[in-house]
């Protein structure tokens, strides 16, 4: 179970799913060589991918390249269906960090092929979120800094102003597909810099007005020895 502060409680994080976007910052999607997208780019990421703060983020074996990306994360608060933009913002409860960790080198391997990028998003500890829940009422996340670094070394700095779909829009699109659940979570993509994890690196994202979410990283087989 997951516990992150909110007002002046606590706030169980228990999505019945996340729902992330790719290539919704311009400058990431122009380094991995892609287009930008006409329309927002979704997959899924498993709740048992959720780790809490000072947690570790676990490298698997199968994969040599494990890539970071923080995410300012949406919560949503009550059920819908179909929800129109105008309306969108009624069915947040606030907002969060989150880190989309992803087994670059399976993506690749997975977009030659043509096939899904599960197994590189999906990997148990590949979703740290935290460190608090911060009430949609507390905060505008219109323009806020967002930023990510390894070891002090500064690798992701951006502005969710520069984000192509707006929250607003993203709500619509996916209510359009399935239906929102309180609890769920929508990781809205990560801006240009991404970049590798080592075995031993420590590694903090933040966003301007939520905070810093530290992790240590550790490889699989390090923990197997």
């Amino acid at each position: 179970m997951i516990r992150l502060p909110f007002r002046d409680t606590f706030y169980e994080v228990k999505p019945s799913k996340i729902i992330c976007l790719g290539r919704n910052y311009a400058e990431h999607a122009r380094e991995l060589g892609h287009e930008i997208p006409e329309e927002p780019v979704i997959f899924l990421k498993p709740p048992s991918a959720l780790i809490g703060p000072g947690q570790t983020i676990i490298l698997p074996r199968r994969s040599n390249r494990v890539d970071h990306e923080v995410e300012l994360a949406v919560i949503i608060g009550k059920r819908g269906k179909n929800i129109p933009r105008e309306k969108a913002m009624d069915y947040i409860l606030g907002y969060t960090i989150l880190m989309d960790i992803t087994a670059r080198d399976l993506q690749w391997e997975a977009k030659k092929k043509g096939l899904p990028w599960t197994v590189a998003k999906g990997f148990d500890t590949f979703a740290p979120i935290g460190p608090r829940v911060v009430d949609k009422r507390e905060i505008n996340v219109d323009d806020l800094e967002i930023g990510l670094k390894v070891n002090g070394e500064v690798r992701q700095l951006s502005r969710t102003s520069k984000m192509i779909f707006k929250i607003d829009e993203i709500i619509e699109y996916v209510s359009g597909i399935m239906t929102l659940e309180p609890g769920d979570i929508i990781a809205t993509g990560t801006p240009e810099g991404v970049g590798p994890l080592r075995h031993g690196d420590v590694v903090e994202a933040w966003i301007e007005g939520i905070g810093v979410l530290k992790e240590e990283v550790l490889a699989e087989r390090s923990i197997l020895c």
